[in-house]
């Protein structure tokens, strides 16, 4: 494993229970498949669009299948013949329209764009007002769709819709080799980058974004995240680099130079690795999928990003976060510059033009008697610059330098994630939601351990959407309606984002749970909303600490003695089952020796030490099934003070204690000490020792202790003798009080020592 944070899954949700709890629904289309290649979620009208093979849906979103209209949508006649033609087979169902663009384009239509059996093309949806369910299309209307979206169904492809103009990343051509950044559509004329490897070298687009820098819209850009082949020195033949490029979006190109040609591309590498020894990092180069969480400050999103690796070595993902102000930085930094092909890289240390290429004409950019309106006005000096020097020296680092989540290893491929940010008791979490290749969908918090630039990961749950293996292919989040729209090849799932009752039924199991959707309401496991007026949830996201948080509530709680052995029961009901103990503390897990050893019946100290404290959870694993079987929280009473009370106990004459949760006074006396059938001397010598072992653990476990005694010293067969002797012990008393007050005239005074025992 790399090196990186503790990672604990929770809870497994297999498919069946998903559909049988009604937390999940399926839609696989009117006529029982649905391949899905686009997907558009309008919380707006509170619709899901999907495009499939020759077929184009409308949902209304609650239950997925409440409510669709279809499409159907095939190539325009005599192309699918075509296609044929040309030695495509059609048995592998290329030579269909694949809906690869839903983008919503005015009030009242989206702009659908499919492959046309290697003819692209596009046509607008009319999906009416709000409110209303309409979903209809012309035939007749349709546009040639090149440009907009590859020929080809399985080339990858990214898009972003904006001022009514189309900005794609894709291969424009029927055999997949022009490799460019288009605008279309709108009134300015179509622009696209030149066909140069040191712009774009075999690049693979996975997602596009328009994100302003300020309040001027004319400094507006937009970004496209892709992988492409290193060009930079040193790196072997094929590597693979992840890029982030940016365009301005009124870029119209050059007077002279890069006439219809971007004019302001330039590229930077985003670097997601795990810091190693010696410092050689593992790097993640392969991006897979990249999502954009929103905040109230548009300028500034976050960027989610899943990485994989492409070593031989071992297989790998990691999630890495980008700030913008990063990015933003690594732009207005060094470009990267090489003098022929015996040079080395390195940064460019010679005169920038001004403007400064890169930069959108605007009124910043201006000077006295020198205004730029256009790029048509930029001085050819920038736009040579800006043609020659597309790559930035520095490259962009994620958040603390270091991926948010690391896997490796494992049995499924990380292929698509949205995030949700949630409110919670302690303030926000990003609740990631990755979907993989075989039908499951990880719900992952990360959490940063104090000033620690390390990380916990905490899987809350694994979902299996879909009932066999199949790739997700997209992820979207409702917040409207808390649920995940997960895409396959057989359908598209609805999901809710939480079910907190699956947690449990005690404020432990809630608390443990550790999913900022959840809180214990007092009652039960259910839904955290920020601001409400129920004064009691309990709910510790950072920590996962129920003995805090749940005090009051029925906890397991083992309290043992420095360098003494103790034993954390814990008995699996199936012979089957694999048992894995879990410590939730700051160093990790169990780490089992000839000191700590895990049996069948439980966990053995044999020499308990006072870092052993914690809350231990024992797991159960058959057939890729994980619960959890107990938590049990281990306390460590420090040796040598007790092995001092335990000597001081045979000295004083302290008849009782003083309980500090209510300020009274209460007799206490382990069951032992009436198994050696002390004398009341004895007795109340061993309530000295006890009085100072309560102190000693406190007054928040008294409850737990009592429990915790009487299990462990009273068994039936000393409880009757107990019962016997204290009966002796009162019909002596009162014989003794008989004959005092028949002397003294003492009468109906109960003894001091009785009246302890009945309390």
């Amino acid at each position: 494993r790399l090196p990186g944070s503790w990672v604990l899954c929770l809870v497994f949700v297999a498919y069946t229970y998903l559909l049988s709890t009604n937390r999940s629904s399926i839609f696989s289309g009117h006529h029982g498949h649905l391949s899905v290649t686009a997907v558009f979620l309008d919380e707006y009208r509170d619709r899901l669009f999907l495009g499939g093979k020759d077929v184009l849906y409308s949902l209304t979103l609650g239950p997925v299948s409440s409510e669709s209209k279809e499409i159907f949508w095939p190539p325009l006649p005599g192309n699918r013949e075509d296609c044929i033609q040309t030695g495509k087979d059609p048995q592998v169902t290329e030579c269909a329209n694949f809906v690869r663009l839903l983008q919503p384009y005015n009030r009242t239509h989206l702009l659908a764009c499919g492959t046309g059996a290697f003819q692209p093309m596009c046509a607008f949806i009319y999906v009416g007002h709000r409110g209303e369910h309409v979903f209809t299309m012309d035939p007749l209307n349709v546009e040639n769709g090149r440009g907009r979206v590859p020929h080809d169904p399985s080339f990858p492809f990214a898009s972003t819709f904006s001022g009514g103009e189309l900005y794609t990343g894709l291969t424009a051509d029927f055999l997949g080799r022009d490799s460019v950044i288009f605008r279309s559509m709108g009134g300015r004329s179509t622009m696209r980058t030149e066909t140069d490897q040191k712009l774009l070298h075999d690049p693979k687009f996975i997602a596009a974004h328009l994100i302003p820098d300020n309040d001027d819209r004319d400094n507006d850009k937009v970004y496209f995240f892709f992988t492409e082949k290193a060009t930079e020195a040193g790196e072997t033949e094929g590597a693979i680099h992840t890029r982030v490029g940016r365009v301005c979006a009124n870029d119209i190109g050059g007077q002279r130079v890069l006439v219809n040609k971007w004019s302001t591309f330039i590229k930077a590498r985003l670097v997601c690795s795990v810091p190693g020894p010696h410092g050689i990092d593992t790097h993640f180069n392969q991006l897979e999928d990249v999502f954009l969480m929103r905040t109230k400050d548009e300028r500034n999103p976050d960027v989610y990003a899943i990485f994989s690796t492409i070593s031989n070595v071992f297989q790998g993902f990691a999630v890495c976060v980008y700030r913008m102000t990063d990015i933003r930085e690594v732009f207005n930094g060094p470009f990267a510059h090489k003098e022929g092909p015996d040079y080395q890289w390195g940064a460019y240390e010679g005169r920038v033009p001004y403007p400064r290429p890169g930069v959108c004409p605007s009124k910043i950019i201006n000077q006295p008697g020198r205004e730029f309106g256009s790029t048509k006005d930029f001085p050819d000096s920038v736009l040579q610059f800006a043609r020659s020097h597309p790559l930035m020296w520095r490259p962009v680092y994620p958040a603390l330098r270091r991926p948010v989540l690391v896997k490796a290893n494992i049995p499924y491929k990380l292929k698509q994630i949205v995030v949700d940010r949630v409110e919670a008791e302690d303030g926000q979490y990003d609740v990631m939601f990755i979907g993989t290749d075989i039908g499951t969908v990880l719900k992952v918090i990360a959490l940063n351990n104090g000033n620690s630039l390390e990380t916990e990961e905490v899987t809350l749950e694994e979902l299996q959407v879909f009932k066999v293996p199949t790739p997700i292919t997209s992820l979207d989040i409702s917040v409207k309606r808390q649920a995940l729209y997960a895409s396959s090849p057989l359908g598209v799932a609805q999901v809710k984002l939480h079910r907190c009752e699956t947690y449990g039924k005690a404020c432990a199991e809630c608390c443990l749970a550790r999913d900022p959707y959840c809180a214990w309401d007092g009652s039960s496991c259910t839904r955290f909303i920020p601001n409400s007026k129920r004064r009691y949830r309990r709910q510790d996201i950072r920590h996962g600490n129920p003995a805090l948080q749940c005090v009051d509530q029925n906890l397991s709680v083992v309290f043992g003695t420095e360098n003494n052995s103790t034993f954390l029961e814990c008995v699996p009901r199936s012979p089957q089952a694999t048992v894995t103990w879990l410590v939730q503390r700051s160093d990790g897990g169990v780490k089992l020796d000839d000191r700590v050893m895990s049996t069948d019946q439980g966990l053995l100290f044999r020499n308990l030490f006072h870092q052993d404290e914690g809350v231990y959870i024992c797991r159960s694993r058959e057939h890729s099934f994980t619960q959890t079987l107990a938590r049990i929280t281990l306390e460590v009473l420090q040796g040598e003070t007790v092995d001092e009370l335990m000597s001081r106990g045979h000295t004083g004459n302290s008849d009782s204690i003083k309980d500090r949760s209510t300020g009274t006074f209460r007799a206490w006396m382990p069951c032992s000490a009436y198994s050696r059938g002390g004398s009341s001397s004895q007795i109340g010598q061993s309530r000295i020792w006890f009085k100072d072992i309560m102190q000693l653990i406190g007054p928040s476990n008294l409850l737990h202790v009592e429990e915790y005694c009487e299990r462990m010293w009273c068994n039936d067969k000393l409880r009757r003798k107990h019962k016997s002797m204290i009966e002796k012990y009162r019909q002596a008393q009162e014989s003794a009080r008989k004959a005092r007050s028949k002397s003294s005239g003492e009468r109906n005074r109960t003894p001091r020592d009785l009246r302890a025992w009945e309390e």
